[in-house]
C-alpha cells in the first residue's frame, strides 16, 4: 500500500472544505496522512484527525508556517518526502503555491488538477482549458499531485480517529 501525504488547506483555525475532497482522491491511492503546517493550529489538527479515512495527522506548529508561505511549507515537504510515495494537495491557491516549489526542490514533475485516479501512478487530468482529458502516468517518487475538488466527493468529517504527531523541519526559508 502506498503512503500519501496530504497538505491540509486551512487558516490556522479551520480545516477548509477543499481538503476533504482531496482526502477522497488520496484514499484511492493509499494510506493517507494529513500535514497541518501552521501556527496555533491545534484545532485544525483535531478536525483533520476526525476525517474518515485519515490514518495520521502530522502537525508542524511553528511561526515559520503562520502565514502559509510557499517557500517554508515546501521546504518542510522536502524534509518529510522520503516517507511518502505521493504528496497531494487540493488545487487551491495555497497548494498551487506550495506544491510546485516542493516538486522543483525534489526534481520531480507535478501532476496538476487530477479528476480521476486510475492507479497509484496513473491519473486523468484536464488539458486545453478543460476541453480535453489526458491520462498521465508518472514514475517519479514522490508523485506531487493537486486534486480538482469538484471531481471528488468530500470525505466525511466524522468517523476518523487518526493519531496526531508533531513534526518539524523546513524552517524559515523566506
Amino acid at each position: 500500500m502506498m503512503s500519501i501525504l496530504l497538505v491540509a488547506e486551512h487558516d490556522n483555525s479551520e480545516l477548509k472544505a477543499a481538503t476533504l475532497n482531496a482526502v477522497t482522491a488520496a484514499r484511492e491511492m493509499g494510506d493517507v496522512s494529513i500535514l497541518v503546517a501552521g501556527h496555533n493550529c491545534a484545532a485544525v489538527a483535531e478536525a483533520a484527525a476526525k476525517v474518515d479515512g485519515v490514518a495520521t495527522v502530522l502537525v508542524a506548529d511553528d511561526t515559520a508556517f503562520a502565514n502559509g508561505l510557499g517557500e517554508n511549507v515546501a521546504a518542510l515537504l522536502v524534509d518529510l518526502a522520503p516517507g511518502y510515495s505521493h504528496i497531494v494537495g487540493p488545487a487551491t491557491t495555497a497548494c498551487k503555491n506550495i506544491l510546485p516549489r516542493a516538486a522543483a526542490l525534489l526534481d520531480v514533475a507535478q501532476i496538476s488538477e487530477i479528476i480521476e485516479v486510475i492507479s497509484g501512478d496513473t491519473f486523468v487530468r484536464p488539458i486545453y482549458a478543460g476541453n480535453a482529458l489526458a491520462t498521465v502516468q508518472s514514475a517519479d517518487t514522490p508523485k506531487i499531485i493537486t486534486v480538482r475538488g469538484t471531481a471528488f466527493e468530500p470525505a466525511a468529517t466524522e468517523g476518523g480517529s487518526a493519531a496526531i504527531e508533531a513534526v518539524s523541519g523546513g524552517g524559515d526559508q523566506g
